[in-house]
């Protein structure tokens, strides 16, 4: 007589573990089925420029190929003329300007990045650390310095991950391939659907990332100096906030909190919000501090001051004071010590630079860019708040 089968703790830990089998083995499919792809678009790409290169023909001649690829292929997509045209840039735009070999979408990150530091020249120290870091941590490294050759090679390490919808993103609207490979890189990283890649692009991340006057460098040990300098960014836009002129500092903290998923999207990776003036009491009396986060891969509190005016020397100090505070009050042992991060409107990156050269706790000034959501002219058009005022008066209201 057979036993009933039993569902206890036992079964459930093998179900868990069997499903999680089954869903890498997805994932691993679905990224060869992406690199099978872009490697059949790169190759498309390749014949088209290199037939036209050996024959007097023109473009007329892609789409003529479209019509009889399609006519002999009816299910299958991506053979539309517009698609064979992005193939073609596609190819262009990664030709290998020596030889390096194709077939890296067999690769490993890891495995691509310590090829490629091996063989790269004259660069910074930092480009050691490559190998050992996720494949989308190139920030800080001096990429311009690299060989153009070795730079293909990891640009294309990167881009047969990527969905081919991303690629012509930043083909489309990225020369530069540097910058190119930042975006794919940070793709990769965070995970960017289409849409949040393409508002990065808009908002020139690459020039914004790590740019922030900070004193890291002395305050932080290495490794944790350089992540945290490549989390700041300078200027932040916050371009997705409904404020009019003249803005004030209230207003934009409850902007920011309004729209605390964009907010975070700017602040970037591993931010967990814990509460906006986050009260604490010192020596019997309180204080707020603006935005407290914790940040889940420096492993330490983050403490975020406002100020809608052009920074000053006093403000370090203000900031200071919070950082020792939340160093005392908040943090555990294990945590790393608190970082502080300064937004105003406007700054001199020298005054700046002064102001927080003899501070030992780490800390940031970036800026902080706002867009209004009414054009100016038409915000003069409307009545402000005196006005209206003015004539509910008169209508006795």
């Amino acid at each position: 007589m057979k036993q009933s089968l039993q569902i206890d703790k036992d079964y459930l830990k093998w179900l868990s573990e069997i499903k999680g089998k089954i869903r890498s083995a997805q994932i691993r499919t679905a990224l060869a089925a992406n690199s099978a792809l872009i490697e059949f678009y790169y190759d498309m790409g390749r014949m088209i420029v290199e037939k036209q290169s050996q024959t007097a023909w023109g473009d007329k001649i892609v789409e003529r190929l479209s019509k009889d690829l399609q006519s002999e292929f009816t299910e299958m997509q991506g053979l539309s003329l517009s698609n064979l045209k992005f193939c073609k840039q596609f190819y262009n735009y990664f030709k290998v300007r020596s030889d390096v070999i194709m077939g890296i979408s067999s690769t490993t990150d890891s495995q691509i990045s310590q090829q490629s530091v091996s063989q790269l020249q004259n660069t910074d120290n930092k480009l050691n650390m490559i190998s050992q870091q996720p494949v989308g941590q190139f920030n800080g490294v001096h990429l311009e310095k690299v060989r153009p050759d070795l730079l293909d090679h990891l640009l294309k390490s990167l881009v047969f991950n990527i969905p081919w919808g991303h690629i012509i993103v930043v083909i489309t609207k990225i020369k530069n391939p540097v910058a190119a490979l930042f975006y794919f890189s940070q793709t990769v990283e965070n995970g960017w659907s289409r849409d949040v890649l393409a508002l990065q692009i808009k908002s020139k991340l690459h020039e914004r990332q790590g740019k922030a006057i900070t004193n890291f460098a002395l305050t932080l040990p290495d490794p944790m100096s350089d992540l945290a300098q490549q989390t700041l960014k300078d200027p932040y836009i916050f371009d997705f906030m409904t404020l009019t002129k003249p803005f004030h500092e209230k207003d934009i903290e409850n902007q920011l909190i309004n729209h605390i998923t964009k907010f975070m999207l700017e602040l970037g990776k591993g931010f967990a919000f814990m509460g906006k003036q986050f009260h604490l009491e010192i020596a019997g009396n309180d204080y707020y501090i603006d935005l407290l986060f914790y940040h889940v891969r420096l492993k330490c509190y983050v403490v975020v001051e406002l100020k809608n005016t052009k920074f000053i020397p006093e403000y370090a100090g203000k900031l200071n004071f919070y950082l020792s505070a939340v160093d005392s009050l908040l943090k555990n042992d294990d945590d790393n010590p608190t970082i502080g991060i300064l937004l105003c409107r406007d700054k001199n990156n020298i005054e700046a630079e002064f102001a927080l050269r003899d501070i030992h706790k780490p800390m940031g000034v970036s800026e902080f860019e706002l867009t209004s959501v009414l054009p100016e002219k038409l915000q003069s058009s409307l009545p402000n708040v005196k006005d209206i005022e003015f004539e509910l008066k008169k209508m006795n209201l």
